[in-house]
């Protein structure tokens, strides 16, 4: 197969987990700075206006910068030829499963889940644990896309294969001198 007719890869999806986990985050935010406003500056210490200021900006770190940033260091993304998992804020972690292997699919939702279309897609390859797409939206619209992409990789390859095992090679040596 000439480099004309390889199908390019194209992104498919690009996906984190749901939004939904950074609800409660949010809120906290929300009652931090509202409690940081009634209280800053009601003290007639200034050490204690600055306690107010500075618990405020320790406990927005804690309880909204840092979950956003755990949310935001989870990313999948689907072609058209891999499935790729970045995961990781330090320290980044990338790995890569191509749709040619061939993997087993699961949807494991809970009720908070099912309520809002989302669920866990566990992808096995056969090796020690399942590969898992935490809590991504559309969970069964994922799992029915990925099926299709590894039906479509795998006949491909068969196909190519057929085609290698049907066409005899350029340069063999054919018996008696033809």
């Amino acid at each position: 197969m000439s480099t004309d007719e390889v199908p390019q890869e194209r992104v498919i999806a690009r996906l984190r987990p749901h939004g939904r986990a950074l609800f409660w985050p949010c809120v906290l935010l929300i009652a931090v700075c509202g409690a940081t406003g009634f209280f800053a500056g009601r003290f007639s210490v200034d050490w204690q206006n600055s306690a107010v200021l500075i618990a405020a900006a320790v406990l927005v770190v804690l309880l909204w910068l840092l979950p956003l940033l755990a949310w935001l260091s989870r990313n999948y993304t689907i072609t058209t030829r891999r499935i790729i998992i970045r995961r990781g804020l330090v320290v980044r972690t990338r790995q890569e499963l191509m749709h040619t292997r061939g993997y087993d699919l699961t949807v494991r939702k809970n009720g908070v889940q099912s309520l809002f279309g989302s669920g866990d897609v566990l992808i096995n390859t056969g090796l020690d644990r399942p590969i898992v797409l935490w809590d991504v939206p559309s969970a069964d619209l994922v799992q029915s896309t990925l099926h299709d992409l590894m039906e479509v990789n795998i006949s491909a390859v068969a196909r190519l294969r057929q085609q290698e095992q049907s066409t005899p090679p350029q340069n063999s040596t054919y018996w008696n001198g033809v």
